[in-house]
Formats: C-alpha cells, sequence, structure tokens
C-alpha cells in the first residue's frame, strides 16, 4: 500500500510539471490571432484542463491510500 502511495505521489508531481510547461506555453501564445497560434491554443487549453483534472483525481487516491 505504501509503495502504490509513493507511485501516486510521484505521477501527481510529474503532472504538476507539464501542467507548469502548458500554462507557460499557453502564457506565451494568449494573444496570438493567427489559425496557428489559436490551434496551438485550445490544443493548450484542452492540455491543461486534463492535467488539472488528472491532479484532482491524483490528490484524491493519495488520500485514500494514506
Amino acid at each position: 500500500m505504501r509503495n502504490d502511495r509513493e507511485l501516486l505521489i510521484a505521477r501527481k508531481q510529474e503532472v504538476l510539471r507539464e501542467l507548469t510547461r502548458a500554462r507557460r506555453q499557453l502564457d506565451g501564445i494568449r494573444y496570438g490571432d493567427s489559425p496557428h497560434q489559436r490551434s496551438r491554443r485550445q490544443q493548450l487549453e484542452s492540455e491543461v484542463e486534463m492535467l488539472m483534472a488528472e491532479e484532482y483525481r491524483l490528490r484524491i487516491e493519495i488520500d485514500r491510500a494514506k
């Protein structure tokens, strides 16, 4: 059980790093208006939402694994 919790914590840290990267990239193109920038912005917004949901799910699983 302890090993599972440690794996969850490690994955959560990885997700947080990915989330930080995606948010930085999103901030860099937030106001761009070219078709490529709009498409990339939508991709990044979706990625940020997915990562936030995963981080939340992991947080709950970590709490349950105590």
